[in-house]
Formats: structure tokens, sequence, C-alpha cells
């Protein structure tokens, strides 16, 4: 090998070597453990820049479970026609509430979900049916949930941290309305009850979706009788059955206009 041969092979190795890349277009660098602040960061202001960017003022996040299909996705017809009144009212709800608040130039009372399938599927699909824009934040997990495909596509966001995804929900947020689900939607509804107790957040309102499944779900009495919580914090939610009264509980809060 002659010396022109040798330095383009040498050259060659330093161009291949990971310690050559750009740091932003080094993928294993940004994986790395050391990067983790660095992530954090960027999953924080990626979404906002688009929410500035839309014009998106304000939201309302609906929360629920996953695992509500179909008509004939369950086994047990009782529970999937409960399941299916619940899906119904959640595309109803979202379609009334994005009809009333969304207006060219501004959008406010925005519908975000957690992005999946079930009910956030049901109220992404409410918004989209009236022309409206909404919202969902995604999440990987070791059995990739897919978006559901009724998201606005560029409101459509992935994130690694439940820690930033949290704070997307909340930083925005006018309203909340969870209706019934497990763990996720138990984990986001405290999330918010405590961030309102605590007054690291003003209070919104908080609505509860179907009477039956909560009150047998959290026995909020026992909190207070147990002086886990105060009786004044049970007032912080309102429980309902219908879209209507959703609606009805936003309108009496913000006295039928948009929030600020």
């Amino acid at each position: 090998m002659n010396s022109a041969d040798n330095r383009e092979g040498l050259r060659g190795a330093i161009l291949a070597s990971p310690s050559y890349r750009l740091a932003h277009e080094d993928a294993d660098l940004l994986a790395d453990a050391d990067l983790r602040p660095l992530r954090l960061q960027l999953e924080l202001v990626k979404p906002e820049r688009a929410l500035r960017q839309h014009a998106i003022r304000s939201t309302v996040v609906v929360f629920g479970s996953a695992r509500m299909g179909p008509a004939g996705h369950e086994a047990d017809p009782e529970r999937a026609q409960r399941h299916a009144r619940y899906l119904d009212e959640a595309r109803r709800f979202a379609g009334m509430v994005s009809r009333r608040f969304q207006e060219e130039g501004r959008r406010d009372f925005v519908v975000v979900t957690g992005g999946g399938p079930g009910i956030m599927e049901a109220a992404n699909r409410g918004a989209w049916e009236v022309g409206a824009r909404s919202m969902g934040l995604n999440i990987t997990l070791p059995h990739e949930q897919a978006p559901n495909p009724f998201i606005t596509p560029d409101l459509a966001f992935r994130f690694r941290y439940f820690a930033i995804r949290k704070m997307h929900f909340a930083l925005r947020a006018r309203a909340m309305v969870a209706f019934p689900g497990g763990y996720g939607t138990l984990d986001e509804v405290f999330e918010m009850l405590a961030l309102v107790q605590t007054g690291k957040m003003e209070a919104i309102p908080i609505v509860l979706f179907g009477s039956a499944f909560w009150s047998r779900a959290v026995d909020f009495g026992f909190l207070v009788a147990e002086g886990m919580i105060d009786p004044a914090d049970v007032d912080l939610f309102t429980v309902v059955d219908t879209a209507e009264e959703a609606i009805a509980v936003l309108e009496n809060f913000y006295g039928g206009k948009p929030p600020p």
C-alpha cells in the first residue's frame, strides 16, 4: 500500500468513527444516560413550539381506558353495553366542546388525549367529526401503542417520559374529564387533583364521568372519614353521567365564556 492509499484509509477510519459525528446527529450519544436532561428538555420544547404555532391557548383533557372496544369486542354483553355508552358519550362531549370553543385564529378547549384507542380514540373522533383540531400525546411502551387515526396529524406527539407528558397535559389544561379507566386513568386523575389541592395549579373543572363506576372505584367518603383528605377536597371534582352534564359543569365554571 502506497502512502496515498494509507492516508485515505486512515482518514476513512476517522470519518467512520462515532466520535467524529456531529453531536446532534449522533443517535448513540443522544440515547446515552448522560444526555437524559437534554432529552427531557427536547420533549418539553418540541410540543410547546407546535402548540404556539397552531395558536392553541387552552385544552380540555380527556382521560379514559384504552381497553374499551367496539360492539362485539368483549365477551360480557352487559359490560360491553356500558362501555359502548361511555365511548359514545366521550365522542359526543368532544364534538360539543370542540364546536363551541374553536374559532378561526384562536383555538380554546382543544381536546387532548393520550392518543391511543378506546376512550381516547372516541374523544379524538368526536373533535374530528366536527372539523376541529385535537391532540394526542402518545407514549412509548413495551407493547407499542399506535396512535388512533383521528388525531390532527400536526398535533400528534410521542413521548419517552411520562413526567414530561404529564406536564403537557397540565400546562394548558382548563378542564379535565375522566371516563372510567385503569391505573393510567387513575394516575392522571389523582395527579390533577393533587396539583389543584396543593395550589400548584389553578383550579379547573375536574369532571369524573360515570357515577356507577367512580362510586365503586374510589371511596372518597372513606378518605374523608379516615382524615386522609378534607371534606372540602371532595368539591374539587364533579361526577356526571352525560355529555350535556359535563358541558354544563364547564359553562358554570367559566360563565359560558372561553377560558382566559
